[in-house]
């Protein structure tokens, strides 16, 4: 959008300056606008974001599932409780806060976080994906700052094993169903 907008405010410029004055002043100015960017450019970089980058040398395996899932299956929701002793409280979701972030620029979608009214110290961190070939994308985007966040988490779950991580496929109940996903039913005689 801002690019769009600065062609759009640069054509008008120009179209009024050549218009106005001569379209000699105009394409010289524009070139010298041009390359007074291109100056400002080289004096002040964008700085490269390297923790962005993922490590190529860790990779991701996809988990077993027991139903024959398709690329296209979906949508995915993915569930992982964790043990939180009261103590930890603000120091994960302050953690679960920026891994909210992390997910989001991952692709996961619906994130949130759960506290069992039940089991004060249960939480259960829900996302989805609309695929499951988008749930193996989002793992293989994962940043090696992105998994030093994950152990920081780690260190405040507080249970026996490590956090349980459940997957899940959403199927809808609704009368309008694909002619395979159909229940063909036989009267009685």
């Amino acid at each position: 959008a801002l690019i769009d907008g600065g062609i759009a405010a640069g054509s008008w410029v120009w179209g009024t300056v050549a218009q106005n004055h001569s379209l000699t002043l105009a394409l010289e100015g524009s070139a010298g606008a041009l390359l007074l960017v291109a100056a400002a450019g080289a004096v002040f970089p964008l700085r490269e974001r390297r923790e962005s980058e993922p490590d190529p040398l860790e990779e991701f395996n996809a988990p077993a599932v027991a139903l024959n899932l398709k690329p296209r299956s979906g949508p995915i929701v993915v569930k992982v409780e964790y043990i939180i002793a009261e103590r930890n409280v603000a120091a994960f979701l302050n953690l679960m806060r920026q891994r909210r972030h992390v997910h989001s620029r991952v692709g996961a979608r619906h994130w949130t976080l759960q506290r069992n009214l039940q089991k004060p110290m249960q939480w259960t961190e829900t996302f989805r994906t609309p695929t499951w070939t988008d749930y193996l994308r989002l793992n293989h985007r994962l940043t090696e700052t992105d998994k030093e966040l994950d152990e920081k988490i780690l260190l405040l779950h507080t249970g026996e094993h490590a956090p349980q991580i459940t997957l899940l496929i959403e199927r809808p109940t609704s009368s309008a169903c694909k002619a395979e996903q159909s229940v063909h039913l036989h009267p009685r005689h």
